[in-house]
């Protein structure tokens, strides 16, 4: 259910953020654009949040299934790039869209991949260790990916501030939200769904920016860039599915893999193509575009999945993770 709530948001807030001038006149106030220059600020406040929800024995479990986590990342990591270089190279997508393409093939994987692993029956503790290492990674990761994967592409990427950039604004909050969460007395169980709330209308409200600040261009997006984004994200489901197995990994934490591949952090790869690409403003598109793709295939999948789950129980000792 919280997934289907959260892709109705994702819809009505980004409706809103496209037809908010015609709906209340040119001259209205624009909250979505008003904010465009605290985007940054709001990854850093969704990420706190999501270090602050993750409870300690998770994360101590995790810890001891490092070889799983640590495969899984590589996965990720080695097979959407590939797949995003290969796919902008059959659609002959202009530059423009290559470079959305490969932003959203070399961030982390999305945070909503924990919400709909949980839907899923999937094993949560496995997709947020995956969504942490991939996180802690990114600084270092992303900006050599991304610079391989635009090789054939002339642009001025600037690889030493996109990782000071990840390293204060992701890696940093996850680290303190985490570190304070756990060293507060917990006076209530309501402090883990509230911190869930958060890092997800952040990230609602950071796509809704994207969606303002483009609406011209979103009017009528080329069917070749839907095509390859479409074939990105299925064939990243698939090169999830297919690494657990080589893993050898058991069927929920497969789920969880297949989930965290498939579904990269658009909105993150949205806030990077405006802030380091600003000549090329429709570098974003392809990651606002992915980010609508990359849910409603997810929560299909994860609604089917949901329906087989007597096939394959979840983890008794995952119940700390649901609950959160």
């Amino acid at each position: 259910m919280r997934s289907i709530l959260l892709l109705v948001a994702l819809v009505v807030l980004s409706f809103l953020a496209f037809a908010w001038p015609g709906l209340f006149g040119s001259d209205a106030m624009d909250p979505f654009l008003a904010s465009r220059g605290a985007l940054w600020a709001l990854i850093a406040l969704a990420m706190f949040a999501i270090g602050w929800r993750l409870p300690g024995e998770e994360v101590a479990r995790v810890a001891l299934r490092w070889p799983s986590v640590l495969g899984g990342t590589a996965i990720q990591y080695a097979s959407m790039p590939m797949l995003a270089v290969a796919t902008a190279s059959i659609a002959r997508l202009d530059a423009d869209a290559t470079v959305g393409l490969m932003l959203v093939g070399c961030v982390p994987g999305a945070m909503a991949s924990n919400v709909l692993t949980l839907m899923a029956r999937g094993n949560v503790s496995y997709s947020v260790g995956l969504t942490t290492a991939a996180t802690l990674a990114s600084p270092l990761v992303v900006p050599l990916v991304l610079r391989w994967s635009l090789g054939g592409v002339s642009v001025d990427f600037p690889a030493i501030e996109a990782m000071r950039q990840l390293a204060l604004f992701v890696v940093l909050p996850v680290g303190l939200g985490h570190g304070i969460g756990r060293s507060l007395p917990r006076r209530h169980r309501l402090d883990g769904p509230i911190a869930s709330l958060v890092a997800n209308l952040v990230i609602l409200w950071i796509i809704a920016v994207v969606v303002a600040s483009n609406r011209d261009r979103l009017a009528g997006p080329s069917p070749r860039l839907l095509t390859a984004l479409l074939a990105v994200n299925l064939l990243g489901y698939l090169a999830g599915n297919l690494g657990g197995r080589l893993l050898r990994i058991d069927p929920p934490m497969r789920r969880a893999l297949t989930l965290e591949v498939g579904m990269q952090n658009a909105g993150l790869g949205t806030t990077m193509a405006l802030t380091l690409f600003p000549d090329r403003p429709a570098a974003a598109i392809p990651c606002a575009l992915y980010t609508f793709g990359c849910m409603l295939t997810g929560t299909a999948l994860a609604s089917w999945w949901s329906l087989r789950a007597d096939q394959f129980p979840t983890h008794p000792r995952q119940n700390s993770a649901e609950r959160v």
